[in-house]
């Protein structure tokens, strides 16, 4: 049974967490159904520009050396290298020209699967007044999740949008580790038919 609706708040901002080509299918770290966040994320990013409130939009912005990648010792393939096709923003998801960029792991030696982890986000989001914040994206178990634990830390509220997230592993266990590693921290867990 869903839950009542959640009614928006001026002070809430929409983050979406590195919805890239690369990580959509047929690209080179692509995330299983991936594709699938997008309507989802379009229907929200709908509601928040009818009400003028923040939307933020994280990508991955890698040099092509960068340490996660393989050929430098890291777990995953090539992905997301800065002003490359892979790294933009798929043209099916209707970010508005106001949307608010955070670009993270630009540096070869250090990778940031958090869009918290040096960024100026948590100052932009507390400049806005923001104090909750509406969480959607890829991938669950990394970028995901590591984006709501700083975001909590931060003291944001933090709803993750189950029907707008999705995950690298098909292993179910690793999906519920992730999501109890979020609600355990006090992350809420709805759906973005909620929003109203």
């Amino acid at each position: 049974m869903e839950a009542e609706s959640i009614e928006l708040k001026p002070s809430d901002a929409l983050l979406i967490v590195d919805v890239q080509s690369d990580f959509l299918p047929g690209g080179s770290l692509a995330v299983p159904r991936g594709n699938e966040v997008i309507a989802p994320i379009n229907e929200m990013i709908r509601l928040f520009e009818e009400r003028n409130m923040p939307i933020f939009a994280s990508r991955d912005w890698h040099p092509p050396n960068h340490c996660s990648f393989r050929e430098q010792g890291g777990p995953w393939p090539p992905h997301c290298i800065a002003q490359s096709a892979g790294a933009a923003f798929p043209r099916t998801l209707k970010l508005p020209a106001r949307t608010r960029v955070v670009s993270k792991a630009m540096r070869p030696e250090s990778d940031a699967y958090s869009c918290f982890e040096k960024t100026a986000l948590t100052d932009q989001l507390k400049a806005l007044g923001v104090r909750r914040l509406f969480v959607a994206g890829l991938a669950t178990e990394y970028c995901v999740l590591n984006s709501v634990i700083d975001a909590l830390q931060a003291g944001f509220h933090v709803l993750v949008l189950e029907d707008a997230i999705r995950a690298i592993s098909q292993n179910e266990d690793d999906i519920k580790r992730a999501r109890h590693a979020m609600v355990g921290r006090g992350a809420i867990w709805a759906r973005s038919s909620q929003l109203r």
